[in-house]
């Protein structure tokens, strides 16, 4: 186990010195967010409604937040992909390090990135008029559900990003660009047709959103489904499943690289 902990730190701490090395390419990937949320406040705000009432870019940035979650599985992915191709992953192998450490240590190094861009995000959230209102835990609740949903689709990105070539995993935003558009990060399920009201509130990304906007104190929050009702409850089961099913997926996919 601690053997475990130590590589998991040290694969952490080489992911973000590439950072550290490659400031412009982390500067262009935390700036799309700020830009969209830019986008989206000014130029779209004047023309979208909240159900129930309430202003749009209080509940626009939960759902930013949200997408900005979801599309950091793509950047996992594309890593990963790459170090299994350059050979890096099977020098890995090679050495006498934990198995699971490798694949942990990238968990880390995303986790400190996504908790920079949510910080960023909530920075660019305040100056255009976005505020919390239940007080400074409520509002640390919600971020530790976004990092929670993160620290899922990390391993969700480490497995396919295992399994997929780097041109495959490149074409990942055509999966995860749908997915969090078909959910309530734009706009209220109730505000959507029936079948596509159904898929938005029973998507993982949806159920974090929602949570996140019960624990600001956000406009948008009710509905009569059960998921709705019952948001905080599945933005923490959702994760738990996902980590469940593609940890130890990961983990597998790492030790049978050769086979």
């Amino acid at each position: 186990m601690i053997y475990a902990l130590t590589d998991s730190w040290v694969v952490a701490k080489r992911d973000l010195m590439h950072w550290i090395r490659e400031p412009v390419r982390v500067f262009a990937g935390m700036l799309y967010p700020v830009v969209s949320v830019l986008i989206f406040a000014f130029v779209f705000g004047s023309a979208m409604s909240v159900y129930g009432g309430g202003s749009y870019q209080e509940f626009l940035l939960p759902g930013m937040l949200g997408q900005a979650i979801a599309f950091g599985t793509a950047a996992t992915m594309m890593v990963v992909s790459l170090d299994a191709s350059r050979g890096v992953t099977d020098r890995f192998r090679a050495s006498p390090m934990s198995q699971t450490g490798v694949v942990a240590g990238r968990s880390i190094a995303d986790l400190v990135n996504s908790t920079l861009e949510i910080l960023l995000l909530v920075l660019c959230g305040l100056a255009i008029g976005w505020r919390w209102h239940l007080g400074i835990v409520s509002a640390l609740a919600a971020v530790g559900l976004l990092l929670w949903l993160r620290f899922a689709l990390i391993w969700v990105g480490i497995y396919f990003g295992l399994l997929l070539k780097p041109e495959a995993s490149s074409a990942s935003w055509m999966v995860l660009f749908p997915l969090t558009m078909f959910a309530n990060t734009f706009v209220s399920p109730e505000l959507m047709p029936p079948w596509l009201r159904l898929v938005s509130e029973w998507n993982p990304i949806s159920s974090t959103v929602a949570a996140c906007r019960e624990l600001f104190g956000n406009p948008g929050v009710g509905g009569d489904s059960w998921a709705a009702q019952h948001a905080v409850l599945l933005a923490i089961v959702w994760p738990l499943l996902l980590v469940a099913i593609f940890w130890p997926l990961s983990v597998r996919r790492y030790r049978d690289l050769s086979r």
